[in-house]
């Protein structure tokens, strides 16, 4: 067993902070196959989701040390792992509805890599914007990131109740402004 086996995750991110490879290595043993489960389910091509887990592991190595210990690590690289997804997507993003196949664009675009593209303009944005802090942390906790009631509820550092109240409010506010 290496040094950085049976470590917390927040202890492997203190490690990795101070240059520990082996440190790194073990927190993408634990946390690649279940970050790219997710990422697939978010996007059906299989190169984007690779260079994305790739993107994610390289942030994680640069920015261990901005992880403040609040909330659970897995949640804080699932964050910087769908915000390098939707960048991702953004570069490699055509037009819906051009009629463009598959071969013409190299990218097969899911409903869900369409909504991911379009939440940060339109009416959607708009509703988005016009929600308090609080209860915008929560939607992009658990529809942006795809986290659970639990997982938000760590992340943000709030009883996973209170997630469910906030989302609630939250559904009430964004339609009436989509209406």
């Amino acid at each position: 067993m290496g040094p950085a086996e049976g470590c917390t995750d927040a202890e492997l991110l203190a490690l990795i902070a101070s240059d520990d490879r082996a440190a790194l290595r073990e927190l993408y043993e634990r946390h690649q196959p279940w970050l790219a489960v997710r990422l697939r389910r978010r996007c059906n091509d299989s190169g984007m989701v690779a260079e994305t887990l790739q993107d994610t592991f390289v942030a994680v190595w640069r920015g261990a040390s901005s992880y403040r210990g609040e909330g659970d690590a897995g949640a804080w690289m699932w964050g910087i792992a769908v915000r390098r997804l939707i960048a991702r997507m953004r570069k490699h993003s055509w037009p819906v509805g051009s009629g463009a196949t598959q071969s013409e664009v190299g990218v097969v675009g899911s409903a869900e890599e369409q909504v991911l593209l379009g939440v940060e303009h339109g009416d959607l944005a708009g509703a988005l914007h016009r929600l308090s802090p609080e209860l915008r942390a929560v939607v992009q906790a658990t529809v942006l990131d795809g986290l659970t009631t639990r997982e938000a509820g760590r992340l943000l550092g709030i009883p996973a109740g209170t997630v469910k109240t906030r989302m609630m409010r939250a559904r009430i506010e964004m339609r009436g402004a989509l209406t």
